[in-house]
């Protein structure tokens, strides 16, 4: 006679007890796609924006600069190289080329294109003058997206109008917008034999969206800085070409003696490597 077979427990549970249900596979990886989806994207962002060498520069590191090794043969104590963004700007610029002057102390000026004109030119001849060293900013993270044909026309365009107006020919380094940069932008550097210079980890003036301090800013440079490290100040603004710059105007005068008391002194980034 047949019979019904009893039920079996792992589908019947005893009464009381909830079932168990076990997350299914497509319920356990879609997290993990989730994570590694943020992941790449991080790093992608990273690769373009890092304020520090990353991917990009991994693939090309003779293409940029964040660091300066030490020259060869040379004797003396060691290097720190000043370095100042986004001017000229006849409102700050000049107070710095005096206290630079005073102290005796070379540094090297990233020039945004639209912030010289006939007015300011006399400004750029005066860091030739005063054997400093000009090289070339931008004022948009656009450029990184521009072919390297472009760039390198725009790039040699800029540098032909500071020769044009200023008597001087910058050196073979640029300083993208805010670090932003991108594969193509290095091709188009390399058709003009440029490379793109940043700065070392710390060594900037940001201050985090607050009111930037003239003292505590010499006083975190000056803590910081180690041989053959990069500074980066600001003495002008993208947009603004007359922005208020005093706090990096005093923020050098402070910072130069502070950095000769460790033992260091100031070189210039032009004519390193061929530049």
């Amino acid at each position: 006679m047949w019979t019904q077979a009893p039920p079996c427990e792992a589908n019947n549970p005893p009464e009381g007890r909830q079932p168990t249900h076990r997350p299914t596979r497509r319920g356990a990886i879609f997290p993990g796609m989730l994570l590694f989806l943020a992941v790449g994207i991080g790093v992608l962002f990273l690769a373009h924006t890092a304020p520090f060498p990353f991917l990009l520069e991994a693939f090309s590191p003779s293409r940029s600069i964040w660091h300066m090794p030490d020259e060869p043969g040379r004797k003396g104590p060691p290097l720190v190289y000043l370095t100042y963004d986004d001017g000229p700007n006849p409102a700050a610029t000049p107070a710095l080329l005096d206290v630079l002057r005073e102290s005796g102390a070379p540094a090297t000026f990233f020039l945004i294109d639209a912030h010289l004109n006939d007015s300011t030119a006399p400004i750029v001849r005066r860091m030739f003058d005063e054997g400093h060293a000009v090289a070339l900013h931008s004022d948009s993270r656009g450029l990184m997206v521009k072919t390297p044909s472009e760039l390198a026309a725009l790039l040699t365009r800029n540098a032909g109008r500071i020769e044009q107006l200023a008597g001087g020919r910058p050196c073979r380094l640029f300083r993208p917008h805010a670090g932003w940069r991108s594969g193509s932008m290095y091709e188009g550097l390399v058709q003009i034999d440029h490379r793109l210079v940043g700065w070392s980890w710390g060594l900037w003036d940001w201050n985090w969206y607050r009111p930037r301090d003239a003292e505590g800013l010499a006083r975190r440079l000056a803590t910081r800085a180690r041989r053959g490290d990069i500074v980066v100040m600001h003495d002008g603004h993208h947009v603004n070409p007359t922005a208020d710059r005093r706090y990096a105007v005093e923020a050098t005068r402070l910072l130069v003696p502070a950095l000769r008391k460790r033992g260091f002194e100031f070189g210039r980034l032009c004519g390193i490597a061929g530049t």
